[in-house]
């Protein structure tokens, strides 16, 4: 069915349907293994031990790789789009498509370098993949309001910056309580210290992390216009 999508609607189809796949099976596997409590663990506390670190791990950079795709897809629909209309500056699209690619690496480094094997990284890495990515969606939204009438129905723009505004919001206190928790841990229980600082953070990370995932979502119908085709040309000597 994803194939059979018009235009290249099938890639950011492909990326919501694999990244929510991604989040479910590692958690579904780390609950059952009995390496995090079911009750909200962090995203990454679903993928430090094996076997589901290697799922995580794998899954996770397919996802940046297919984030990747879609928002460079995304920079060329709205270049194509500015020629006829010109509603935003190319110089601010190319900075959208820059700071998403960033969010795009920021997931790699999530998920090659493990939770309790280099913290210090794996905090680096997730602070840049939910940071750039909020930056990203909310920027996108912007663009999305400039390009109304024509290329975007308003009641589109208004989901996309709802979702914008609700990442950004989880997104505060997901990094303020985050930063009180003494520990680095995956197995918590209600009784111990800091958890709920670990529980508030973590709602909050799964709330953005769902958020990019629906926002993605809204390319959808935008992508279905829009084919790419790449162009040979034999040059005699």
């Amino acid at each position: 069915m994803v194939c059979c999508m018009p235009g290249v609607a099938f890639i950011p189809a492909l990326l919501v349907i694999w990244s929510s796949s991604a989040f479910i099976i590692s958690y579904v596997i780390a609950v059952l293994a009995g390496h995090v409590e079911p009750l909200v663990p962090y995203i990454s506390d679903t993928g430090t031990k094996p076997p589901e670190s290697g799922i995580f791990g794998f899954m996770i950079n397919m996802s940046a790789l297919l984030a990747g795709i879609t928002m460079y897809i995304r920079y060329l629909l709205i270049e194509k789009q500015n020629q006829s209309s010109h509603f935003v500056k190319s110089s601010c699209n190319m900075f959208s498509l820059c700071i998403g690619l960033m969010g795009c690496t920021g997931m790699s480094i999530v998920a090659t370098f493990q939770e309790l094997s280099v913290p210090s990284v794996h905090d680096i890495g997730a602070l840049v993949a939910f940071g750039s990515g909020v930056i990203y969606i909310t920027l996108q939204s912007i663009i999305s309001y400039k390009s109304c009438p024509q290329w975007n129905t308003y009641f589109m723009c208004h989901i996309r910056m709802a979702i914008s505004i609700i990442s950004c919001i989880a997104f505060i206190p997901m990094i303020v309580f985050a930063s009180q928790i003494s520990m680095t841990k995956i197995d918590w229980t209600p009784e111990e210290k800091d958890y709920t600082y670990h529980f508030v953070s973590a709602v909050c990370e799964w709330t953005v992390a769902f958020g990019f995932i629906f926002f993605f979502l809204t390319f959808i119908r935008d992508f279905q216009r829009f084919s790419l085709r790449i162009s040979t040309e034999i040059h005699e000597d």
